[in-house]
């Protein structure tokens, strides 16, 4: 199934603020980054089965995300910060020193969970 397009917002959650003191290499964070959340209208029109694997496409690279419903608007996603959507973005900073990391056009698919050998390590299989 071809991807559609949403507007990405990334930004650091209070989950990862509380594990910071574990470690970024914590399995516990490398799952909170590695989550995504999309309204419940946009994950059934896209056809995403529970507890399922998206790949994320911007037009510098692509990442794979687990997708979870949430209070999101639809033709939006939120994505904490962290690695993987590091490699989403592009190598400007507008001056500011940090890329821009709110209202990105990105391209979400569903994928098989066995299709993606770039699950980061401590992100949960899909159910």
């Amino acid at each position: 199934m071809a991807g559609k397009r949403f507007v990405m917002n990334v930004g650091r959650t209070t989950k990862q603020g509380q594990q910071i003191n574990v470690g970024k290499d914590h399995a516990e964070y490398k799952a909170i980054v590695g989550t995504l959340t999309m309204n419940a209208e946009d994950i059934k029109a896209i056809g995403i089965p529970p507890g399922g694997t998206v790949r994320v496409r911007s037009g510098n690279g692509e990442a794979i995300f687990l997708c979870r419903e949430g209070k999101v608007p639809e033709g939006m996603i939120f994505v904490p910060y962290g690695p993987p959507t590091c490699r989403l973005m592009g190598q400007t900073t507008d001056g500011t020193g940090m890329p821009t990391s709110k209202g990105w056009e990105v391209e979400v698919e569903p994928i098989a969970p066995e299709t993606t050998p770039q699950r980061p390590e401590g992100m949960p299989a899909a159910s």
